[in-house]
């Protein structure tokens, strides 16, 4: 089911998909998506993949903090992929595998990541991070499409996915602390991911996490692509899991070591809270325009199938020092 594995096969069929949690109309957004027809072909996106911010669901509250929680924050620098570090590759789903993910990702961080990174590797390699972290940090580039072969496409077409790539406005890189108690530091190479990139083929499985708003709509949220009001850019939200197994730095399925907490904020019995990872990333989108990220050719560019992925690279004494700083309920 993940990216890393082999591709799902196109079902030729209408997939509806209700999610109560975006609701504007009695509670629910209903999903209605036209499908590939069996030449591979998949029909042009109409207005029903977007959806005006006004009318998106209210971001819910976030969870009370307790007595003992770590309300502390630590941004970490890492520009916004403006060097154009991009591939096809999968470092955390597919590893060894290059061209696996079959779309573009956007990279910040870790100036070496590629499908044949290694511990080592990461660890010798520069960074576009500030204090030396040399983590990766990566998510599906967002384009303006176009037909294959048309000059708007620079030469970047992956499996499908077609049109001028958006460079990110910004990419702000927070960690975060815990409402239910202190965290302890990650450690050194965990992987971890959120989203799927196969949430719209799967029927939204695991794609809670993984939002989407505007600059100017902050309390509003969506799994389409929102239309912004003038002036506002578009927004991608991704919060990654913050509960980790103790043990090891990966697993089979790259999910069960690191998990979500629980809608308090409290982890689940052994694990232990570790700084959760949350990114956004802002882009000005032309007036009017689609657009849409890449995907597996059976995603069909849908908003849904959004998911980011991180490897920790940092040096344990920063490690120390933004553990510190959360448990101290600093912003730093």
């Amino acid at each position: 089911m993940w990216e890393g594995g082999r591709r799902w096969s196109p079902i030729w069929v209408v997939v509806t998909v209700v999610l109560g949690v975006a609701a504007v109309t009695g509670g629910v957004f209903e999903y209605r998506y036209l499908t590939a027809d069996p030449s591979g072909q998949v029909a042009a996106h109409d207005e029903s993949d977007y959806l005006d911010i006004a009318q998106a669901a209210l971001l819910p509250p976030p969870p009370a903090a307790t007595p003992d929680a770590s309300t502390g924050t630590w941004r970490v620098e890492c520009g916004h992929d403006e060097n154009g570090h991009r591939n096809a590759d999968n470092l955390v789903a597919s590893p060894r595998l290059p061209g696996d993910a079959h779309h573009l990702h956007d990279y910040v961080g870790n100036l070496s990541t590629n499908a044949f990174s290694t511990d080592e590797s990461l660890a010798a390699a520069q960074t576009t991070c500030a204090n030396d972290d040399k983590s990766t940090y990566y998510w599906p580039v967002l384009r303006l499409p176009a037909s294959p072969g048309d000059a708007a496409s620079h030469g970047d077409d992956v499996d499908g996915n077609h049109g001028a790539i958006l460079v990110p406005d910004s990419a702000l890189i927070e960690l975060r602390g815990n409402p239910t108690g202190n965290v302890v530091g990650m450690p050194e190479f965990l992987r971890a991911s959120t989203g799927n990139a196969h949430g719209f083929s799967s029927g939204g499985v695991n794609t809670q996490h993984v939002q989407w708003t505007c600059s100017g709509a902050r309390d509003h949220f969506t799994e389409h692509y929102p239309r912004c009001a003038p002036g506002q850019q578009v927004v991608r939200v991704f919060d990654f899991p913050s509960c980790w197994n103790g043990l090891t730095t990966d697993s089979a399925n790259h999910r069960t070591h690191v998990v979500f907490p629980n809608a308090a904020g409290a982890c689940p019995a052994a694990t232990f809270p570790v700084p959760q990872l949350h990114l956004e990333v802002a882009y000005t989108v032309p007036a009017g325009a689609d657009y849409n990220i890449d995907t597996f050719p059976e995603e069909q560019h849908r908003a849904i199938a959004d998911h980011g992925d991180f490897v920790n690279v940092m040096p344990a004494a920063l490690m120390a020092k933004i553990v510190e700083c959360l448990n101290a309920d600093r912003h730093c």
